[in-house]
This record gives C-alpha cells, sequence and structure tokens, in this order.
C-alpha cells in the first residue's frame, strides 16, 4: 500500500499574494514549507476537527502562509528574521536575538484558535453504570 501525501492547503502562488514575491530558489522551498505546514497542521489535528474537509478554506490558506512567512527569511539574501539586537562599546558587546533561527514550522495561540484546536472539551464518566450493587428493588 502506497503512502499519499494530501496535498498543501495553500500554493506558491497564494503565499505570493499574501506576501511578496519569490525567486526560483524560494518558490521551491516554499513549495515544500506549504506541503509540510499543510501536514504540521493534520497532525495537530487530536480531535478530528479538520476530518470532514473537502477542499481548504482560506483560513487554512491563510495560516498556512504564515507559517511558511515565519520560516523563510524576509528577503532571498536575508537570513532568519531578528526580534532584537543589542549593542555595545566597551568592552565590544553585541547580542541578536531570531524569531526562528531554524525555520520551524509553527502554529500561534490565535491560529490554533482559529482553526478550533483550543475548543475546551469534557467528558464524563458514569461510574455507576453497569453496577448492581445500588439497584433499587422493585
Amino acid at each position: 500500500m502506497a503512502l499519499t501525501v494530501p496535498p498543501a492547503f495553500a500554493t506558491t502562488g497564494d503565499l505570493v499574494a499574501r506576501w511578496r514575491p519569490l525567486s526560483t530558489a524560494e518558490t521551491t522551498r516554499a513549495a515544500v514549507l506549504l506541503e509540510d505546514a499543510s501536514q504540521k497542521i493534520l497532525d495537530e489535528d487530536k480531535h478530528g476537527v479538520l476530518a470532514d474537509l473537502t477542499a481548504p478554506t482560506n483560513t487554512l490558506k491563510r495560516i498556512v502562509c504564515a507559517m511558511v512567512k515565519r520560516a523563510m527569511p524576509s528577503t532571498d539574501s536575508e537570513g532568519p528574521p531578528v526580534t532584537q539586537q543589542q549593542w555595545g562599546s566597551g568592552p565590544f558587546n553585541a547580542s541578536t536575538t531570531f524569531a526562528t533561527p531554524s525555520g520551524d514550522l509553527y502554529l500561534t495561540k490565535s491560529e490554533r484558535r482559529d482553526l478550533g484546536f483550543s475548543k475546551q472539551r469534557a467528558a464524563g464518566v458514569d461510574q455507576w453504570a453497569g453496577s448492581d450493587q445500588y439497584a433499587s428493588e422493585a
């Protein structure tokens, strides 16, 4: 039995429309990341929220594109996005904090909420069910 990989929830065209033009190398990398981000969403769907999905929604396209944007540099010649930089003068301090230095794909809290993954669920267990010890006699 061959494994089938589901198609990405967004295309490189969707990413370009939401972000910026991509070079040929970036387009190739983005296509792989879009597939990976889509699979990550499916993997995180522990409660089958997306089980009845027949086609990607605009929400899925938006979220997958946002995940890939976070994982890719802003420009082709740039490194990972920097969130903080500090410089000193004497004795020559420097510090840089990167947003996603390894290009991780992740969902934010609000994206989880938009996908319906953060909804609280509750279950109950009837501990008395099947117990005839306390059954009333007729």
